[in-house]
């Protein structure tokens, strides 16, 4: 057991490459990943660029729940969900745009839009939420056991996904701190 033990580190760097996605379906170095129970914070760079995430690691084998930051703008963070397909797409393409409410344990319902975006040669799916109230809406996750989301694909149409959120304050919280040392 001591030597998984070793391994876990080294291990969890591809993990954490596969499952983290991309920003803008390029291929970014990741280092400093931690574990935060269910989730883990990490810094994404490609020569000067720096992003910062909080991912969810445990509610979804083919989906990605995440918090980013850029270091030039630490204080506009955004959440996205990245769904696997089955295959990489031939375009980069907005293709919907749909009414999405969030809800931790039994807060405040955030309501909000969610925009469908594929990349072209990247095998993900994502969403990316626009919310007034998203800085609310993170405190409530870092205090918060599950995460509620309904996307309105359609009027007759609701798609439901729950994330848990074990480690979630603390990844959100040590996303901040990483995008603070490389702002400054």
């Amino acid at each position: 057991m001591p030597r998984l033990l070793r391994l876990f580190p080294a291990l969890l760097l591809p993990l954490c490459l596969a499952l983290a996605g991309t920003v803008s379906a390029t291929d970014y170095n990741t280092s400093d990943v931690q574990v935060h129970g269910g989730w883990h914070s990490l810094v994404l760079s490609l020569g000067e660029e720096r992003h910062v995430r909080a991912i969810d690691q445990q509610s979804y084998s083919d989906a990605i729940l995440s918090v980013n930051a850029s270091a030039w703008a630490c204080d506009l963070p955004w959440l996205e969900l990245r769904v696997a397909l089955a295959k990489n797409q031939a375009e980069s393409a907005t293709v919907n745009r749909v009414p999405a409410d969030l809800r931790i344990d039994h807060q405040t319902i955030h309501s909000g839009s969610a925009t469908f975006v594929t990349e072209r040669g990247d095998n993900g799916f994502y969403v990316r939420f626009a919310l007034s109230e998203l800085s609310l809406l993170l405190e409530e996750m870092g205090e918060g056991e599950l995460l509620r989301l309904r996307i309105m694909r359609s009027e007759d149409d609701p798609w439901f996904m729950a994330f848990g959120l074990e480690g979630a304050g603390e990844a959100i919280q040590r996303m901040r701190r990483l995008c603070a040392a490389a702002e400054g």
